[in-house]
């Protein structure tokens, strides 16, 4: 009886799952002749791909009779209504067990969440994982619905192929982020108190206030003297046994913003320095936006090191958009990927109650699952996901130290101030722009004289010192690298005055608009406050630290537990800054800017008014600008206006001279266009080179620095006073390269995120192209500051050993009879 019960519970089932599903379809239900006048419903094959899934939010009543095959006829009702009637009788007759087992499951569940949201209600609003996973269930039962209201024909047209997954995918995320046991999430906040994988939270950090180098640092700068020692003798065919360490100029180079070109463009050209041997020679790089990419691809696993590698990872990584949906879902619902990418979410939003995860943060990791995955996906590898794990490509010296930027908007709040000349005079004491460097060994920021170790970071700070997130020894793992490569290239952070100068050539074409665009621009102080899309917010390590840090901190910074930071290029598209911090001591910095307009935005000359706020000795004055068509008159006037009174002058005379540029570096303008197209026109040159002095100014503006010719090159670098060297190599077109053009390719837009193979290998190849034009001056100009550098040290022993002679003189030391001379 009881077999005979159990066979009867099994037929039921599979007749009630049978009749539930065609039931779903009776009202499209056709029927389809066969042999004896019998009908057929539908093919096993079409039933199946039924099921998985439903019609209404898919799939149309005219694929489905594609995919059956099925004609037109008459809705088979009453057949299908007895159907169901029996089958309910029987269901009823003979329940099965593993039905009402799930129905079981599904009832407690439901009672599980509801206590579950009970007993959490109070914490859930203080809470940021519970905020985050709240929205994002509301988002993922959003796919679940049917969309009845949109007919079949709109639902054909507007839902691509692709698009019938995502429901599912989405539903697969979201349960990966449930922090339920065995969810993903659940594993990856187990692993984070796991000091085995995550050594760096057996440790608690404290912010260092300091105007030097951190240790780290300094030991590095030590080992890679010895390695740029036997570099620069092979570069420049001399014997090593020759070359004393202290001669060997301290060379830099920086690699400009602008998304994925600076990217490609940069691995060309650092690719071509390889292949040249200056390379080797150099000691630090700095990057913004798309050259801090590629600073993290260098430094990496991926590569080790290797920048053709890097050319070969760019041609097979970056030919689907990095937000192609069946691409990213993939990269974050499959392991291993999944696990890397999800980890920075988990470990800031669990970790923090009041952290924020915002588009910059989702951007980051979505440029992550195409940057720092290698083709296959298989070969993933969690040490390139933190930024200190880099530290193993430098510490012996064997590679140039990388060095991050990102920068901070800092608003003043004037309102209700005494006076508008008090309200600007408050603004002058605030910094618009502070910039963040990070290093594998250090956050740090110049304007506070403070950092904290790079491994510290994402951690919350009070005073000084790391706060546990659960008030005991454990402590947050360090910040994610998606993250980080969110914030580096988050140019879409600017403000509403970046957003408009991009759109201003349009508007000003139009006819009638000029007046519109006076009105507007007239309000451009305003609308360098608004950013319409929030910048990536991070802990605060300054937190209630007033009184501790440089005077020239701001002072609204001690008050906020987090600060918001962002592209770099919103303030300078070249990442000068860093080099002349002092203690690194850079001779030669080599500038390769692949910005969209390299004529409109002169970037080198904003770092001007920076030599001058910090005080940095030998900076090339005026390097860049003006132009040599400008009168000496308009000269001494622009000159005399860059001077400053003090910092705090300094700092809004840089902010207001960014500002007067009318285009953004997104899009070029038509004579830079030109420029770029036709460098024989232009003023800009392939390879152009300025020197500064180390002689201290006179009251009266100094004339300024002017670019290097052939002829003078040696003469002015070897010169005793001379100082930094700048060796400019902007982004051009070059007749030896057919088929790329910097100034009109369309592929060479900022916004542009989609390489094929092909564009790779020309944007490398013209990069290549253009340093070849200038390698020659750069190994002269190297070797000039060499021999200089060479002559200031003999001169100074020499001026040492007289000195020592004078003083043994004075002691009656020196030539005594009877101690060896011919006349004892």
């Amino acid at each position: 009886m009881g077999s005979f019960r159990r066979s009867q519970q099994l037929i039921a089932a599979g007749y009630a799952r049978w009749l539930s599903r065609l039931a779903l379809r009776a009202s499209r239900i056709t029927p389809v002749p066969i042999r004896g006048g019998a009908f057929k419903v539908a093919s096993r094959s079409s039933r199946s791909q039924q099921s998985q899934f439903p019609r209404g939010f898919f799939s149309s009543r005219n694929q489905q009779q594609k995919e059956t095959g099925s004609g037109k006829g008459p809705p088979v009702v009453a057949p299908v209504a007895l159907l169901i009637l029996g089958g309910s009788l029987i269901y009823s007759l003979y329940p099965d067990d593993e039905l009402r087992q799930a129905r079981i499951a599904r009832r407690e569940k439901k009672k599980d969440l509801k206590d579950v949201k009970d007993s959490s209600q109070p914490q859930s609003e203080d809470t940021a994982w519970s905020t985050f996973s709240s929205g994002f269930e509301r988002f993922s039962n959003i796919t679940d619905i049917e969309w009845s209201t949109l007919s079949d024909r709109v639902a054909d047209l507007i839902l691509p192929d692709w698009s019938r997954a995502l429901p599912g995918q989405i539903r697969k995320l979201q349960r990966e982020l449930s922090m339920k046991e065995g969810s993903l999430a659940n594993e990856i906040w187990q692993e984070a108190h796991d000091p085995l994988i995550h050594p760096e939270i057996q440790y608690s950090a404290k912010v260092r206030v300091s105007d030097e180098l951190c240790d780290e640092e300094k030991e590095f700068l030590s080992r890679r003297k010895k390695i740029a020692t036997a570099a620069l003798a092979k570069y420049l065919g001399l014997d090593e046994k020759d070359i004393n360490p202290d001669d060997v100029p301290t060379i830099a180079m920086c690699g400009s913003g602008g998304g994925l070109r600076a990217l490609v463009a940069g691995t060309g050209s650092l690719l071509a320095t390889q292949e040249d041997g200056l390379f080797d020679c150099i000691t630090y790089t700095s990057g913004v936006s798309g050259s801090c990419w590629l600073q993290t691809l260098y430094h990496s696993t991926l590569t080790n090191c290797r920048l053709d590698r890097i050319v070969d990872h760019l041609k097979s990584r970056i030919g689907v958009h990095f937000a192609y949906p069946p691409a990213a879902f993939s990269s974050v619902t499959s392991l291993p990927t999944s696990k890397l990418l999800l980890s920075s979410l988990v470990e800031k939003l669990r970790g923090d109650p009041k952290a924020d995860f915002g588009l910059v943060d989702v951007y980051g990791i979505l440029l992550a699952a195409r940057l720092l995955v290698p083709k296959g996906e298989l070969a993933v590898n969690e040490k390139d996901f933190k930024l200190s794990n880099q530290r193993e490509y430098i510490k012996y010296g064997q590679n140039p130290m990388p060095i991050y930027t990102a920068v901070r908007h800092e608003i003043p709040d004037i309102s209700g101030k005494a006076s508008p000349e008090r309200a600007k005079e408050i603004a002058k004491q605030e910094s618009w722009f502070q910039w963040f460097e990070l290093t594998p060994y250090e956050f740090f920021c110049e304007e506070f004289n403070a950092g904290i170790p790079t491994w510290a970071l994402g951690r919350r700070f009070n005073n000084g010192e790391d706060v546990p997130p659960e008030g005991n020894d454990f402590h947050l793992p360090e910040l994610r690298m998606p993250i980080m490569l969110g914030i580096f290239g988050s140019a879409f952070c600017a403000t509403l005055s970046h957003y408009y100068r991009e759109i201003r050539p349009l508007v000003k074409s139009l006819a009638g608009f000029s007046t519109i665009d006076g009105m507007i621009y007239g309000y451009n102080e305003d609308l360098e406050k608004v950013h319409p899309i929030d910048p990536a917010q991070i802990p605060n390590f300054t937190y209630n630290m007033k009184g501790k840090l440089r005077f020239t901190t701001p002072t609204t910074i001690y008050d906020n537990e987090y600060i918001q930071l962002m592209d770099a290029g919103m303030s300078n598209n070249l990442p000068i800054y860093p080099l002349l911090r002092p203690g690194r001591d850079v001779d030669i910095i080599v500038a390769f800017d692949a910005s969209a307009d390299v004529k409109t935005d002169n970037w080198l000359s904003v770092a001007d008014g920076y030599a001058r706020q910090r005080g940095v000795k030998g900076w090339p004055v005026g390097v860049g600008w003006p132009k040599e068509t400008d009168s000496t008159q308009k000269i001494e006037q622009q000159l005399e206006a860059a001077q400053a009174n003090s910092a705090a002058d300094a700092e809004n005379k840089v902010q207001q001279a960014k500002t007067k540029n009318d285009h953004h570096p997104s899009e070029p303008s038509e004579s830079s266009k030109h420029d770029m197209s036709h460098p024989e026109d232009s003023d800009l040159g392939y390879c152009t080179i300025w020197v500064g002095k180390t002689e201290e100014r006179s009251s009266e503006p100094p004339p300024p620095t002017k670019a290097l010719t052939d002829d003078s090159l040696s003469w002015h670098l070897t010169e005793p006073s001379a100082g930094i060297t700048v060796i400019y190599l902007p982004f051009l077109t070059n007749p030896k390269v057919e088929g790329v053009n910097p100034g009109t390719s369309d592929y060479m837009s900022t916004w542009n995120f989609v390489y094929t193979p092909e564009q790779v290998d020309k944007v490398v190849a013209l990069a290549r192209a253009n340093f070849a034009e200038g390698k020659d001056r750069i190994r002269r100009c190297v070797r000039a500051v060499y021999e200089r550098k060479k002559k200031i040290r003999e001169d100074r022993e020499a001026d040492a050993k007289k000195e020592m002679y004078r003083r043994l003189v004075r002691l009656g030391i020196a030539h005594r009879l009877g101690e060896g001379d011919h006349f004892s």
